[in-house]
């Protein structure tokens, strides 16, 4: 990250702060409904932006998910009395949970089996090895077949989202008592799109979406319309995403890939209703919605990023990552060395 991209940080971590004592200040004040909403969209109209502060794309898209994604829902449903927020949390962990993936402890899912959200250290150092194996394969991205490239893009952000996930989970418990919520489950083992989208790959998102989108919608036009409804809104976020990370006008790629699998999801559901119906063994199912989410991805999901090649720029900040972890593990290595030699 440039020393332009840390100062913007600090102002906009800062400007978060000030909006988000303010949303608690006035959840505080006035009942849930218009009144709230109505103080609170000059925050909702503020946070979008905030991502375009940053230069580099990487601190851009990650802001971007935080604060124009997780922030604006969570804050609509504050709006409406409904959690997680609540004005009565402590300052700091209502700025954390209103602005970024994070639950109190005890809340949620996990509750009852007592799970963590955060990887284990060997899980950890198994993944950013794996995709620092990944970023040095990108040297010889002009030879690989345009598939095969595609492929380690999908492999790039599953294990990014992990690794970047699991450190800020680390640090919020140490500081705060807190944990992020859980963002993947073995998504490479979804037997079904279902359960790829709704159980195993970023889960705060369903868990915003649910509540905004997929229950009201349900309730009042059933389940199938809830499904394609939720599926349609986060092919629209998602365009928002694309936005943050290209800088280019919307193509609808994202929104017709998110339809489309909002379609077939509707789909998986009626034929599971069928007890009698023919159904692959989970053996085989696997690999065919594995195939199924990734030929899709190729098609429409990651044309929107390649297209104006903003993979090579993501690519080039992430090799300037690696190239400074080797650098500051080599200075580590060789002033032990030099201490342990002058001991000696």
């Amino acid at each position: 990250m440039s020393g332009g991209d840390l100062r913007s940080l600090a102002a906009v971590s800062a400007t978060v702060t000030a909006a988000m004592c303010y949303v608690r200040f006035a959840a505080g004040r006035l009942r849930p409904g218009l009144p709230r909403l109505a103080a609170f969209l000059p925050v909702l109209a503020v946070l979008p932006f905030l991502p375009f502060a940053f230069s580099a794309i990487h601190p851009r898209a990650i802001s971007g998910f935080f604060l124009a994604w997780l922030a604006e829902f969570k804050l609509l449903r504050l709006a409406a009395g409904k959690g997680p927020l609540h004005p009565s949390l402590p300052f700091p962990a209502f700025v954390a949970v209103a602005s970024g993936p994070v639950r109190l402890h005890g809340d949620g899912p996990d509750k009852a089996q007592g799970t963590s959200s955060g990887l284990d250290l060997a899980s950890s150092a198994v993944m950013a090895a794996l995709l620092a194996v990944i970023v040095s394969l990108y040297r010889y991205q002009e030879a690989m077949n345009q598939y095969v490239l595609l492929t380690l893009y999908a492999f790039h952000v599953y294990l990014a989202l992990e690794l970047v996930l699991a450190s800020a989970a680390a640090a919020a418990r140490a500081l705060l008592g807190m944990d992020l919520e859980p963002q993947f489950d073995r998504p490479y083992l979804s037997a079904s799109l279902r359960d790829f989208w709704g159980r195993r790959w970023n889960l705060s998102v369903p868990a915003v979406l649910r509540p905004c989108v997929h229950r009201p919608v349900r309730a009042r036009l059933g389940t199938a319309a809830g499904v394609l409804a939720t599926f349609l809104v986060s092919g629209l976020v998602h365009e928002l995403m694309f936005y943050y990370i290209t800088l280019r006008p919307p193509t609808g790629e994202a929104t017709a890939f998110f339809t489309l699998h909002g379609a077939c999801a509707v789909a998986e559901a009626w034929w599971a209703r069928h007890d009698a119906w023919w159904r692959p063994p989970r053996l085989v199912a696997t690999p065919l919605t594995l195939a199924f989410v990734l030929v899709t991805a190729f098609w429409l999901f990651f044309p929107p990023i390649t297209r104006p090649g903003a993979d090579k720029l993501v690519i080039a900040e992430c090799e300037a990552a690696v190239a400074f972890v080797r650098g500051a593990g080599a200075w580590a290595a060789g002033s032990v060395q030099s201490v342990w030699t002058e001991r000696s």
